[in-house]
């Protein structure tokens, strides 16, 4: 059975778009363990969704991306240590 792309689904993928790129921007500084991984989703779905805002989907997947290797580089570049609460 294939599903029609009614406006209803467009417009909850548009919202989609906007909501993954706006998540994923503070996700970049901060929590970017969880944004990251929301924002690829919520890009994801807008795009199986049909959105019309195509690029903001795609960078805010993108921009998700970035939150997750950011995480990275900083564990690594702290040697595993985050945050260091004493002296």
């Amino acid at each position: 059975m294939e599903q029609s792309v009614t406006p209803r689904t467009t417009a909850d993928g548009d919202q989609m778009a906007v909501a993954s790129f706006l998540l994923a921007l503070p996700g970049l500084l901060l929590f970017n363990l969880v944004l990251g991984p929301v924002a690829i989703v919520l890009g994801t779905l807008a795009l199986v969704r049909g959105t019309r805002r195509r690029g903001r989907a795609l960078l805010g997947i993108a921009l998700g991306v970035a939150d997750l290797a950011v995480l990275v580089a900083v564990t690594l570049a702290g040697h595993g240590t985050v945050w260091q609460l004493g002296v």
